[in-house]
């Protein structure tokens, strides 16, 4: 099945049933069921069953699925075994710490280097240069860079995400606490850490 045609809530889900079946010991045997996912991973069987036949179609009854084909078919639908270019724009203490997480690798992403406009912050981490921002349109075009990530404040978030989008960028992951305006041509994701935290405190209030 092609990728564009997987819910997105789907696609949201592989990386933890990744991580779940990577994590396993050896021991844990080469087929593995749906029902131990479910209860490894925290949801519904029946959810399950209907996540894993988008990516890699129905298990065998009472057998399961062959679990190094279900890995490959995980990482396939992510990317894994072809890793997008991606740079991050803004590095201060968040901007940083994502910078120098090596697990994005994992999901098929690689952030190759960060851009910031103060000179204070220019370095290098890990291997990652951290370079102004006037060179980011020339890095972006020599090195296929699909990705762009922005961590910079409110007031600069639409002039960052207005420069990438001129560099030739295909989707952008923002963590500024504004919306941002796009073309339709180029992906935005969205990221609201302060409702994810209001979320988490909510349901402990419920509970």
């Amino acid at each position: 099945m092609e990728k564009h045609s997987i819910p997105k809530a789907t696609l949201g889900r592989v990386p933890i049933y990744l991580r779940y079946l990577r994590d396993l010991p050896d021991e844990s045997g080469a087929t593995i069921s749906a029902t131990k996912i479910a209860r490894g991973v925290l949801l519904g069987e029946v959810q399950v069953r209907k996540d894993l036949a988008f990516i890699s179609g129905s298990g065998k009854p009472r057998v399961g699925y062959e679990r190094s084909k279900l890995i490959y078919d995980l990482e396939s639908c992510l990317g894994s075994d072809s890793l997008t270019n991606a740079v991050l724009v803004g590095a201060g203490k968040l901007g940083r710490a994502l910078l120098d997480y090596d697990g994005f690798e994992e999901f098929g992403v690689r952030i190759v280097a960060g851009f910031d406009c103060n000179d204070e912050v220019l370095r290098v981490s890990k291997g990652k240069l951290v370079l102004p921002i006037e060179d980011i349109e020339m890095f972006c075009t020599d090195n296929d860079i699909k990705i762009g990530i922005i961590t910079v404040g409110q007031g600069s978030a639409q002039e960052v995400c207005d420069k990438l989008v001129a560099c030739g960028i295909k989707a952008i992951w923002n963590f500024a606490p504004c919306t941002l305006s796009v073309p339709s041509t180029v992906l935005l994701r969205q990221e609201k850490l302060a409702l994810s935290l209001a979320h988490l405190n909510s349901q402990i209030k419920n509970n």
